[in-house]
């Protein structure tokens, strides 16, 4: 079950997200965007692997959003305290909180023997999460380089848009979801 490609390409973000709250913590700005960013592509790609051979299975459906939820929640959770992330302990709950709850109703759905994937505003807050992710980490890179202070501003405002969006789409699936997740359980 879990040698499956897709399985893989979904643990693989394990050891990368450890990695990566290394780099957040050692501030290696650049190396952590780096890391990042590949986890990110074995997000997309175990996604299009996994339909373009057809072999999804019921672990990669509840092993994908998990191991998605500790990347994406830790680095939020490891941004807190970093100058500039513009990221608030109650922006991290929020986040950490919808996961939770979402990883919890899948199991419940799941164990009456229905599919409860992810859907479009569920995809969309993910693509939300990540961008934010980049920003930060590109930020704090151009950062750490001396970059030209007013093209920061601007970016900094780019990444504080972008953080008020993921946060209004991690809430707004996480009420989809939790409707959904009512309807098939009725």
């Amino acid at each position: 079950m879990f040698s499956n490609i897709p399985n893989l390409l979904s643990l693989s973000r394990l050891p990368l997200g450890v990695i990566l709250f290394v780099c957040i913590a050692h501030e290696a700005w650049l190396a952590g965007l780096v890391v990042f960013s590949v986890a990110a592509f074995t997000d997309w790609l175990d996604g299009w692997w996994a339909r373009r051979y057809d072999c999804g299975t019921a672990i990669g459906r509840n092993l994908d959003p998990l191991t998605d939820k500790v990347l994406i929640g830790g680095a939020f959770i490891f941004l807190i305290p970093v100058p500039g992330a513009h990221i608030d302990p109650w922006m991290a709950t929020v986040i950490v909180c919808r996961e939770l709850l979402i990883t919890g109703l899948r199991g419940i759905v799941e164990a009456t023997g229905q599919k409860f994937g992810a859907d479009w505003f569920g995809k969309l807050k993910t693509v939300l999460q990540c961008a934010v992710l980049i920003a930060v980490l590109l930020l704090q890179t151009l950062r750490q380089y001396g970059w030209f202070e007013p093209a920061l501003a601007v970016l900094d405002w780019v990444d504080i848009a972008l953080l008020g969006l993921m946060l209004v789409a991690t809430v707004g699936s996480a009420v989809q979801y939790t409707v959904k997740a009512v309807r098939l359980l009725r």
